[in-house]
């Protein structure tokens, strides 16, 4: 057991620190381009049915499924190559390493992800992430359903969530209560959902990632924790 951390700040990838809905775009206008709609369509219909499944988007198991059933289709195999070679760190929202250095100023700063184990760690490396939080990286199918294994890796005196997903953010408030500070940035297709208002409030929600470079958190002594805007000087 390591010891405790008096601050754990656990930070989300897909559309917190990189915009995930933008890379989804570029996904479907290469998959027209160079296979044409019908593939895009059905290979989209095959990722939603395994996102249904899974929980989360798996493309290079779509990309196999799709495979199966177009067995003569040879000129497909080129399209994994587009997806592990994808340039992540163009997809990066504004100053997001940033920011990441910015927690690690206050804390301990790790990714908290879900998603399969080739794309996903992939995604990762290549966007500068792991770099930038040292290597510490926990990608799981379900995370909010493996808070024990979080805790046991990275004991704390309380956490900081940043996530874009209000069910997340939900789950791990109703498992932690005030031992954790759930932060909502309004990016991607979860934050700005007709159902994201359905959920209770987060602790802190932001426009973008980039204004927690706004922010400080006071120290643990002062009453209960909680994140407030950085003293103007």
């Amino acid at each position: 057991m390591m010891s405790p951390n008096r601050i754990v700040f656990l930070v989300d990838v897909d559309n917190t620190l990189l915009d995930n809905d933008g890379i989804q775009a570029d996904l479907k206008r290469h998959l027209e381009r160079e296979f044409g709609a019908a593939c895009r369509d059905r290979y989209w219909v095959i990722l939603e049915q395994l996102f249904a499944e899974l929980g989360y988007r798996d493309y290079l198991g779509a990309l196999q499924r799709y495979r199966v059933e177009h067995k003569e289709d040879i000129h497909l195999l080129t399209m994994s190559s587009y997806l592990v070679d994808y340039p992540f760190a163009d997809r990066l929202y504004s100053r997001a390493l940033e920011v990441l250095e910015h927690l690690g100023d206050w804390g301990q700063t790790v990714i908290l992800s879900d998603g399969d184990v080739v794309f996903q760690p992939r995604k990762v490396e290549r966007s500068g992430i792991s770099a930038a939080v040292a290597g510490q990286v926990l990608i799981y199918i379900h995370k909010e359903e493996e808070l024990d294994d979080v805790e046991r890796r990275y004991p704390a005196d309380h956490y900081v969530l940043i996530d874009d997903k209000p069910r997340i953010l939900t789950a791990v408030k109703a498992a932690w209560g005030e031992r954790v500070t759930t932060v909502l940035p309004r990016q991607g297709q979860f934050a700005n959902a007709i159902d994201a208002s359905s959920f209770p409030s987060p602790d802190l929600t932001i426009e973008q990632i980039s204004d927690l470079l706004a922010y400080d958190l006071p120290s643990l002594h002062e009453g209960p924790p909680s994140i407030r805007p950085a003293a103007k000087v």
